[in-house]
């Protein structure tokens, strides 16, 4: 089975067009699924969309968190209500096509238990750009994560990650950072605990109406980082010192 987890704030214009895309394309895998949309506090009409939506559509249930906490609290509520043997998440936009999925999902044998889309490797399609400011950002971002924490990564914060459900449990449980840094802590929680993380590169489209600041988030995303790289360091020396 496979869960597709949507996290979704304020977003009732996009959110109605991408719910008719993910139905057409899902319906047409040979195989069971569901679809979470997980609303994160939104002020707009989304979670009545989705709840709309959600009565013709037995696969689709909404789950509307109490108050806006951050797109990675989305995530991590969607993953542990899942039920799928794999459980992917993609943003509300679909920047990322859905028909990239299988391409991700046939990376997920072995010790693999994560794939996560990539713009940034050989391979990888871009057919709109992200503007120039905010593209060399990601660009310096991805860059600090590979020498601070997450070595041999090009690209952590594409919205399009898939897990197994041992992975994603272990992964988004003791999930700390609830915004948009979860996506490195994920990532870095996978490694320690023994998991290969595939990227795969993956056509991809920038869209308008982002929430992200580049600038704010990414300086938030590394301070966030760095307290938990050093979090899992004290955790670790405390245990090696107990008699």
């Amino acid at each position: 089975m496979l869960s597709l987890i949507i996290p979704a704030y304020n977003e009732a214009l996009r959110l109605p067009p991408t719910l008719v895309r993910t139905r057409e394309y899902l319906d047409s895998l040979a195989e069971p699924y569901e679809v979470i949309v997980v609303d994160d506090g939104s002020s707009d009409a989304t979670v009545q969309l989705a709840t709309d939506a959600a009565a013709t559509w037995p696969q689709l249930s909404v789950l509307p968190l109490a108050r806006n906490m951050g797109k990675g609290a989305a995530v991590r509520a969607g993953m542990l209500r899942a039920r799928g043997e794999h459980r992917a998440f993609s943003d509300a936009d679909l920047s990322t096509p859905l028909e990239e999925l299988p391409r991700l999902r046939e990376r997920l044998v072995g010790d693999c238990a994560v794939a996560i889309a990539s713009r940034a490797l050989p391979g990888a399609t871009i057919d709109v750009h992200q503007p120039g400011r905010r593209e060399m950002m990601g660009r310096v971002y991805n860059r600090m994560l590979r020498v601070t924490a997450l070595p041999g990564l090009h690209d952590t914060q594409c919205g399009f990650k898939v897990f197994t459900a041992d992975a994603a449990v272990g992964c988004f449980t003791p999930l700390r950072i609830l915004r948009f840094g979860f996506d490195a802590e994920v990532l870095l929680r996978a490694r320690r605990a023994g998991w290969t993380v595939a990227e795969v590169p993956v056509r991809w489209a920038h869209m308008e109406d982002s929430r992200v600041s580049p600038l704010k988030d990414s300086a938030r995303v590394l301070y966030d980082l760095l307290r938990l790289r050093l979090a899992v360091r004290d955790r670790r020396r405390g245990a090696a010192e107990e008699p």
